[in-house]
């Protein structure tokens, strides 16, 4: 038996947004990882960065725990992750330092470290997974588990999918995305986590108490700007029966009063939501939930369903208004999708928020007030908005990498700056952003009052788009081939 500690990077205090939005999860793929490697007979224990004060906090747990390995096992099902902070990898990488100061062998796994292994093996990691990892670093605590004193080069060695440093150069056979691994079932290590921490922030910040959980790992999807370093375009489902009986689960053992479902894509098909709902309500009823998921997928019957099921909240990936757009970011959903899959959800009183995406390459202005007619049609009750970020791994990626100079990733999710030459400055977009979320404050605004504010917010467009051209780039990324440009209508 080896002991373990299983830790992740992302310290909410380091991502100012994240901190003052004040809605903290537990990292639910590390808790799957260490709840199946106590499967497997070993001695775990967890380091949740997520309300931690810093990584100062992180020498005193080392000290306790005095582990023989650590595995530091990025959240998959935070989308943050995907982003590969600046912060959070300078805090893995300080992370990896005391551990191996402590003696503690190193293996880390996510999609910053499966897109630049690299980085984590000079700041002392042993191994660094690529995709899941769970075959790799089930090998690893097997080798280590039969001779506990092997050495480094005879346990890392000759495992495809695995980095790792040999006489300072890194070694690696990579291998295509695989589907998620069948041994991570059952719950995660839920009694790892100070859930009374999560529920003391979320009744300061919001009144009530929200856990997480998912349904599904992957995608299916081929959208050109969205990353997947871990599974690719695999997508695995649970029975609804089993995912029925852990939101139960949760309900009786820790009393949310909402639950996250933090799938790529929430349920998929009707007849599985169909079922999921039948199993909740032969047990104790549903937690109200919120999800992710596509326009084109919401039909009358999967909108009649998730409403029997207790979906309270579904954001969809709406991106922008211009169908131009959706198409060059192979996106396949149309602005009529979006527009009649608010209409069903509302109709059975799910609220709707809709992600918007600004500045993918070929978008004018002509687009960006086409999102903005978007959401007067539609009127989503929020919207989360932001830039395209180019991801390693995308067809994205591959069109602007050879302008990303220095700045490579986000320092933290409020930073919103474009890392490519788009049409327009960062300043720009973060001009759209704000008047886009005043739009929607708007339209969900009481009536008193709302003219006026209309009537402000008309004057800021007019004046933004007199200024466009001051916050044009002369040399962006010129539209790939396939796009057309089109006409600018304005008001």
């Amino acid at each position: 038996m080896l002991k373990i500690q299983v830790a992740h990077s992302y310290f909410l205090r380091y991502d100012r947004k994240q901190w003052e939005r004040g809605k903290p999860y537990p990292p639910l793929a590390t808790i799957q990882i260490a709840a199946l490697l106590r499967q497997m007979g070993h001695e775990v224990a967890l380091f949740d960065a997520m309300l931690a004060d810093g990584v100062e906090d992180y020498e005193g747990s080392l000290r306790v725990t005095r582990p023989d390995v650590v595995v530091i096992y990025e959240d998959n099902f935070n989308y943050l992750t995907k982003m590969c902070l600046g912060r959070m990898r300078e805090a893995a990488c300080q992370m990896i330092a005391e551990a191996r100061a402590n003696g503690a062998r190193v293996i880390v796994a996510g999609s910053d470290a499966s897109d630049h292994p690299d980085a984590f093996l000079a700041a002392g990691a042993h191994a660094v997974l690529i995709g899941e990892g769970i075959a790799a670093l089930v090998e690893l605590i097997g080798r280590l588990e039969r001779d506990p004193a092997v050495d480094i080069h005879a346990w890392v060695s000759g495992m495809a999918g695995v980095a790792t440093l040999e006489n300072g150069q890194t070694q690696l056979t990579r291998i295509g995305a695989m589907p998620p691994d069948p041994r991570v079932v059952g719950h995660p290590a839920w009694d790892l986590v100070d859930i009374e921490a999560y529920r003391t922030m979320w009744h300061e910040r919001h009144g009530y108490f929200s856990l997480n959980m998912a349904a599904s790992r992957g995608c299916p999807f081929r959208c050109n700007w969205c990353a997947k370093p871990i599974w690719g375009n695999h997508y695995n489902q649970r029975s609804a029966q089993d995912v029925a009986a852990e939101m139960s689960y949760l309900k009786q053992t820790f009393k949310p009063d909402h639950i996250w479902l933090a799938d790529d894509i929430f349920g998929f098909r009707v007849d599985w939501v169909t079922e999921f709902a039948a199993h909740l309500s032969a047990a104790d009823g549903p937690v109200p939930f919120t999800i992710q998921t596509r326009a084109d997928l919401i039909s009358e019957r999967m909108a009649a369903a998730l409403a029997q099921a207790g979906c309270a909240e579904a954001w969809i990936g709406a991106e922008s208004g211009s169908q131009r757009v959706l198409d060059a970011m192979n996106k396949g959903t149309t602005v009529a999708d979006l527009i009649t899959a608010r209409a069903r959800l509302g109709e059975h009183g799910i609220r709707v928020g809709f992600f918007i995406q600004l500045g993918y390459l070929g978008e004018q202005l002509a687009d960006l007030l086409a999102t903005r007619e978007l959401l007067a049609q539609a009127a989503p009750d929020d919207i989360g908005v932001s830039v395209s970020y180019p991801l390693p791994g995308t067809k994205f990626y591959e069109q602007v990498k050879a302008q990303l100079g220095p700045k490579t990733h986000w320092q933290d999710s409020g930073d919103l700056a474009m890392m490519f030459r788009g049409a327009y400055d960062s300043d720009f977009y973060r001009c759209v952003r704000d008047l886009l979320h005043e739009q929607v404050a708007i339209q969900q605004s009481e009536p008193a009052g709302r003219t006026e504010r209309r009537t402000a917010l008309d004057t800021q467009w007019d004046a933004l788009i007199a200024r466009e051209n001051a916050h044009r780039n002369r040399d962006a990324t010129p539209a790939p081939a396939s796009s057309r440009r089109i006409a600018l209508q304005l008001r």
